[in-house]
């Protein structure tokens, strides 16, 4: 009996899919699909999972683990015709601990069904997701190492895991790897909690996460300002960053102001803002409403560069007191605008899949990389002479490059620039985006060509960051994790991806392995 076989008859019919749209869309993440998966298999419980690894190993079969399907980097793109998928959205248990502080989920939990669950007890996890978060699911995270929401990145909020090894054992990391405790701290000799995070899976498969809980706190408050350059709006997250004050910021530069904002008419505006009354009361949620729809429309799409900064406080004061901070020190760079944007984040952390497509229906692939701030102006200049170079290319392409920028705690700054351009939409963006909205886009016939530069340029980007020394999030198939690596971290990695899975089976190709 077949593999295939053998998983149906375990999982149900219902839970292996082998109809080619749901290979191809399964198959296929933000941006293009690599060879089809011969099957989608999808668990319903941890065991059912640890079955599933038992059994490729004993075939010798590649597996690929897919999370919320929100990367973009070919993490979960099969190398082998053969290869199955794992799909891991019914793996939705969640375990909150009050006493222990602690909540255990399964991984295919989605973040914004973590955050759901954990706030009606009046907690939240000091990392809470992704802007994807509708879609991106916990295992995904950690395993990409995500970020966004909250303090710090998807990973520095794990305690504890539980892995199926490529051999579909069970290991328990944290404080759990002693039968006789529970998930409730990371560090118990070696931190092999931090081994599997941002490891895209290719050194186990996570089944649970353990994360710490506290308190949510309800009161925040928002500032936006608008900067005249690149290096005055980076001047001003460094400033921010160093003083561990926000719980989120992010940056835009004139290419998403101004389209993503363009794009929505009055009506649409209103309609997304009118979360922020059931987020900030009634009153407060009426005047953001007219602020955001009416006054402060133009000043922020006119930004060359904003930024956008989220502060909570124990109380109204306390949180009062950091945006005033933070006003003080970006009052140094640039100048206040309405602050309509971070108010429907904080109303809106998740937001629907439709910036995978650009605001007029164009493509959209993003590349990103972390820099220490001393190196960060110096790169932006060099990407700037990089697409002066390919100024003309761009123009012929209808290629174009917006930026977003993020500060990660005190010593990262996070620098994603994100290609469009005119081309079909996909399998991916026809399943994922909702109907309505895709309707009301432009679409574009299929262009090689333009794929083709796009593809061409945003590999001269990443390259130039290797050259910068930057480093990333969710590596996947894409970013050069083994280049220029030190040969004896490079040996250490490699000796343990051959000892928790031996066949290689696991997610073959991801980080260069």
């Amino acid at each position: 009996m077949g593999l295939v076989q053998n998983l149906t008859q375990q999982l149900g019919a219902e839970n292996v899919l082998t109809g080619e749209a749901d290979r191809l869309f399964y198959g296929h993440d933000v941006f293009r699909a690599g060879e089809l998966p011969a099957a989608v298999v999808r668990p319903g419980s941890v065991e059912e999972l640890q079955a599933i690894v038992r059994a490729a190993y004993e075939s010798g079969t590649p597996l690929v683990t897919r999370g919320g399907g929100a990367s973009y980097t070919d993490a979960y793109a099969q190398r082998r015709a053969e290869g199955i998928t794992i799909d891991s959205s019914r793996l939705k248990q969640i375990e909150i601990d009050e006493t222990r502080a602690t909540v255990t989920v399964e991984a295919g939990v989605t973040w914004a069904e973590l955050r759901e669950a954990v706030l009606a007890r009046g907690f939240k996890t000091r990392f809470w997701g992704s802007y994807s978060g509708l879609h991106a699911n916990v295992g995904g995270g950690m395993s990409m190492n995500a970020i966004s929401h909250g303090q710090g990145c998807a990973g520095e909020a794990a305690l504890s895991f539980d892995i199926i090894t490529g051999t579909g054992e069970l290991l328990r990391t944290g404080s759990a790897l002693s039968d006789k405790s529970v998930p409730f701290f990371r560090h118990f000799g070696p931190d092999l909690t931090g081994l599997f995070t941002g490891d895209c899976g290719v050194l186990g498969v996570k089944a649970r996460i353990t994360l710490p809980l506290v308190k949510a706190r309800s009161a925040f408050a928002t500032a936006s300002f608008s900067f005249p350059s690149f290096e005055a709006l980076h001047g001003a997250f460094r400033a921010v960053g160093i003083e561990d004050i926000c719980e989120e910021n992010f940056g835009l530069n004139e290419v998403l102001q101004q389209g993503q904002l363009g794009k929505a008419d009055t009506a649409a505006k209103v309609e997304m803002a009118g979360k922020i009354v059931k987020q900030s009361g009634v009153l407060k949620g009426a005047a953001k409403l007219a602020k955001m729809a009416f006054a402060g429309e133009k000043e922020i799409a006119a930004a060359s560069h904003a930024g956008h900064f989220i502060v909570e406080g124990i109380d109204q004061a306390e949180a009062n007191g950091r945006i005033a901070l933070v006003k003080r020190l970006c009052s140094e760079f640039g100048t206040e605008i309405p602050n309509s944007v971070p108010e429907v984040v904080r109303a809106m952390p998740f937001a629907p899949f439709h910036n995978v497509l650009g605001p007029k229906g164009e493509r959209w692939l993003p590349c990103h990389t972390k820099l220490p701030h001393d190196r960060v102006v110096p790169f932006h200049h060099a990407l700037q002479a990089l697409l002066a170079e390919e100024e003309d290319c761009m123009a012929r392409h209808g290629i174009v490059v917006g930026g977003m920028f993020m500060a990660v705690g005190s010593t990262a700054f996070v620098y994603e620039p994100a290609f469009y351009w005119p081309d079909a939409q996909n399998a991916y963006h026809q399943r994922i985006v909702d109907p309505d909205y895709l309707a009301g886009l432009p679409t574009y016939p299929r262009s090689e060509a333009n794929e083709a530069e796009a593809l061409r340029i945003k590999g001269r980007v990443v390259d130039l960051m290797h050259q910068f020394g930057g480093i990333h999030f969710q590596i996947g198939k894409v970013y050069p994790y083994d280049q220029d690596h030190n040969p004896p971290h490079w040996a250490a990695l490699k000796a343990l991806k051959a000892e928790l899975d031996p066949k290689g089976i696991l997610n073959p190709g991801n980080l260069g392995l």
